[in-house]
């Protein structure tokens, strides 16, 4: 299998393009102490993705209507139960998988 010069170099600048935005605030974040109030905004990130993720998966729109996805709501039910039993993002994220595979083979 043989790749072209431009598809290779079109990879390799996709790649510092989706990287770069993700590593620079690290290294320019990392050796400054940030005030309490800035940590404490930066703490509700995760759970502000997390719900956008979960509702948009579990919602649908079609046509000027908004459909509701059962199987995302039957999973997400004891998937949340999970989240707060064990406190583990990757438990929870292994359940949460485990669940709708599940959820898609038998329903």
């Amino acid at each position: 299998m043989s790749v072209e010069w431009s598809v290779l170099l079109v990879i390799i600048g996709c790649a510092l393009v989706t990287m770069l935005p993700r590593v620079i605030p690290f290294l320019v974040v990392r050796n400054i102490a940030l005030p309490t109030a800035v940590m404490r905004w930066l703490s509700y990130i995760p759970v502000c993705i997390l719900t956008a993720l979960i509702v948009e998966s579990a919602l649908d729109k079609q046509g000027s209507a908004l459909h509701v996805d059962w199987h995302a709501v039957i999973v997400l039910v004891p998937t949340l139960l999970i989240a707060l039993k064990t406190k583990s993002l990757s438990i929870t994220v292994i359940a949460g998988v485990v669940l709708m595979a599940g959820v898609r083979y038998w329903l």
